[in-house]
């Protein structure tokens, strides 16, 4: 474990973003200090990517390096979310097992516990992959990505009212007119359907399919680093997918951490349900550009040179004027 935690790029009111080697950084947080770890690492694809990915045939290994070090950190209340894309085997039309072997070794070797298992549905993905979909149209498209929830133990801290969704139209009007859809009895299946199940309890219980289009076009994030010409991070995922779990399994004031943060989309997530962040990204220049998810608006004049300010080596530790930090980094590192 490490002593040495370094300044942040920047801070915001309630969180910080750290440039370095995330195994590093996870070394220099407290013990049972971290609420959830929730991120969406670099996929084990074919092609590699701009963004660092790691090969299939090395992907397990390498992600389960961090897996010590993220159930030290986190809380016997705490949870671990990861999002992992599938792939397939080089050169065939055959599924990778890669998502599935990260799962089974982490609860096998790591003794972690799978809460549940989640789905992200993206129906807004492009047909994939391009040889076996498009040309030879042999496989439908990939939209799914696994999500798996683990946790330390079998109790982790989560309310799932918290995430109620809209009722389905059948519902709405079963809950304005509930004796001409239903009788309240004992169905073959054995469920009993007391007279309570018309009650409006304000939204329904999510599945654990979630669908969220990831179709960000016109974010301030988005917007400025065009109108600044500055790389967007292509791997991005909606800010809708780590707010339903922030909001799930932590409470306001709770700590977030994202070990693979690219754009920060977690860290703006946390940011905006008053939960404590920090996030860790190894590319400065994704980091530097993530600061346009937290700029007010009317700072557009100032955007450019904050950007270029935190590209630098002596910029590190700005402070957003507007955002002072609200609690002490020291509770959570050594």
């Amino acid at each position: 474990m490490s002593n040495i935690w370094p300044a942040p790029v920047y801070t915001t009111k309630y969180g910080q973003s750290y440039l370095g080697d995330s195994l590093h950084l996870l070394n220099s947080l407290a013990s049972n200090s971290v609420d959830l770890v929730i991120t969406s690492p670099p996929f084990a694809l074919q092609r590699k990517k701009s963004y660092g990915n790691e090969d299939q045939d090395l992907y397990v290994d390498w992600l389960l390096g961090f897996a010590s070090e993220i159930k030290r950190v986190l809380k016997d209340t705490g949870s671990f979310v990861i999002d992992l894309g599938g792939a397939y085997q080089k050169g065939i039309p055959v599924r990778s097992l890669y998502n599935y072997r990260v799962l089974i070794r982490l609860c096998d070797e790591y003794e972690f516990k799978l809460a549940q298992e989640f789905f992200w549905f993206n129906p807004s993905k492009l047909p994939s992959p391009i040889e076996w979909v498009n040309k030879k149209k042999i496989r439908a498209k990939d939209s799914v990505n696994t999500v798996w929830w683990l946790s330390k133990t079998n109790q982790p801290q989560a309310n799932v009212t918290k995430v109620k969704v809209e009722y389905s139209d059948r519902m709405k009007k079963l809950l304005k007119k509930a004796d001409e859809f239903y009788t309240p009895k004992e169905r073959p299946s054995g469920h009993n359907i007391s007279e309570r199940f018309a009650k409006d309890n304000g939204g329904a219980i999510p599945s654990n399919l979630l669908e969220i289009a990831n179709s960000e076009s016109n974010s301030q994030y988005l917007r400025w680093c065009k109108e600044f010409n500055v790389k967007v991070h292509p791997a991005r995922f909606p800010q809708r997918l780590p707010s339903f779990f922030i909001n799930f399994l932590t409470e306001p004031g709770n700590l977030v951490v994202d070990i693979f943060s690219g754009s920060n989309t977690t860290g703006h997530a946390a940011e905006e349900l008053s939960r404590k962040w920090i996030s860790f990204e190894k590319e400065k220049q994704y980091i530097a550009a993530s600061i346009f998810r937290f700029l007010p608006q009317e700072s557009f004049g100032q955007a450019e040179t904050i950007y270029h300010q935190l590209l630098t080596e002596e910029s590190s530790g700005l402070i957003l004027p507007q955002n002072r930090l609200l609690f002490e980094l020291n509770n959570y590192c050594f």
